[in-house]
């Protein structure tokens, strides 16, 4: 297909967006959804006669299989540099799309025993290897096609993120009024994965009739992205997962929440519910509105100001919400985190790209995206129990977000040092 073809017609704005954040949509919902329901899961595929145990064990599950996501961020992200962002967005799709049916489909422990366990995994680790290379991916191809709005439609890529917790959210809540526990933990957990499958023909559809971006078709092909990065990039590369530490940890602090809520505070779950509900909204509205007033007043201003305030208002919050526990108390600590995730989000992702040349920006941010969700991500909510449970204080889980504040604040000044 010749460049002229490819740049015939500039696209739509809402349609460039809707085509490439509903991929990205259906990643964190299975994410949030398995989160949310983790206590269920647990009872289903993981059952001992420690509930702790289970507990750990489903959550383990769900951090291994973030392991798998930088192999999928070197694989599909060096794909999309050299095959295209159309070509390796469908592929992902489809991988994510396949994980979730499997684990809709899969018979509990107790139908057929180890093999369901096992079976699940394998559901996390294809849905894993495709949530690797998505993010890099379709950031590249928001950013190429709009440089001039850059800031504001990157931050959508975590807008959605945000209304895929609102939407998981919302069925957690309509589930927990409307059925009764034996109901949930029999198959009424397996609703919203259900539900996250019809996303996915409707993402596909819309996928096959994009464009490629105009940087792309005319950006000269990198043979080997990666070594690229390994050889000549390694300082922006390690700047990139540095900025995405303390996002991705409170990201997944708040799919944390349910479990948090009912297990260590003893809260009951619509409360948790209600607490992610309230951050989904936050999220799903700020974020955007955010990425607007990062191309006024610059990005770096609203980093620096969302990373000071978490790091010296995290712990007095959950030292508050502990010593005041009430629904009230758990909705304002979930919706400040919200807040200021959205506030340093929307930044991120435009920055990021920045932060890259053309040839490797896939895959740059693929990797660098995912081995930061992976390490202080995905293993945050078992990181989190470990340590709820060795230290014996529900406040655990402020020490772990003050420390990776420090870290990207770190990063943050690294970047403000990187040559454009």
């Amino acid at each position: 297909m010749s460049t002229l073809t490819l740049t015939a017609t500039r696209p739509s704005l809402y349609k460039t967006l809707f085509a490439t954040c509903i991929g990205n949509a259906l990643e964190w919902f299975d994410i949030a959804v398995y989160g949310f329901f983790a206590a269920y899961i647990a009872h289903a595929f993981f059952p001992t006669a420690d509930p702790s145990v289970s507990l750990l064990l489903a959550f383990g599950s769900f951090g291994v299989s973030f392991l798998i996501r930088p192999l999928g961020a070197v694989v599909l992200g060096a794909y999309a540099d050299r095959a295209g962002r159309k070509a390796s967005l469908l592929l992902s799709m489809s991988l994510m799309m396949l994980g979730g049916l499997i684990i809709v489909v899969m018979p509990s422990y107790a139908s057929i025993g180890l093999a369901a366990p096992l079976l699940v995994l394998v559901a996390r680790l294809i849905q894993g290897f495709s949530a690797g290379g998505e993010f890099g991916s379709s950031t590249a191809f928001l950013v190429e096609h709009f440089p001039e709005r850059r800031a504001f439609i990157a931050s959508w890529q975590f807008a959605t993120q945000g209304a895929s917790t609102l939407l998981a959210s919302m069925f957690g809540l309509g589930l927990a009024a409307c059925l009764t526990e034996p109901q949930m933990q029999a198959w009424g957990w397996r609703i919203p994965f259900a539900f996250g499958l019809l996303i996915g023909p409707v993402g596909l559809y819309i996928r096959r009739h994009i464009h490629e971006p105009t940087a792309t078709a005319e950006a000269p092909r990198c043979d080997s992205p990666v070594k690229t990065l390994a050889r000549e990039q390694k300082g922006r590369f390690f700047t990139a997962i540095g900025l995405m530490v303390v996002s991705t940890a409170v990201n997944y602090m708040l799919n944390y929440v349910p479990t948090y809520a009912t297990k260590t505070l003893h809260l009951p779950g619509e409360v948790a519910f209600s607490a992610t509900l309230i951050a989904g909204v936050i999220l799903t509205v700020v974020t955007p509105l955010m990425g607007l007033w990062a191309e006024r007043v610059g990005r770096q201003p609203l980093m620096w100001g969302a990373l000071l305030l978490l790091l010296v208002t995290i712990f007095p919050g959950f030292w508050l919400m502990t010593h005041f526990l009430s629904a009230l108390s758990l909705c304002l600590l979930v919706g400040w985190m919200a807040l200021l995730k959205s506030i340093y989000f929307a930044a991120v992702p435009s920055l990021m790209a920045d932060l890259f040349p053309v040839s490797t920006r896939a895959s740059g941010m693929a990797i660098s995206y995912n081995v930061a969700v992976t390490v202080f991500g995905g293993f945050a909510p078992f990181l989190c129990t470990l340590l709820i449970s060795a230290t014996g204080t529900p406040l655990a889980p402020s020490y772990y977000l003050m420390a990776v504040s420090v870290l990207s604040a770190v990063a943050l000044m690294s970047a403000q040092r990187l040559p454009r």
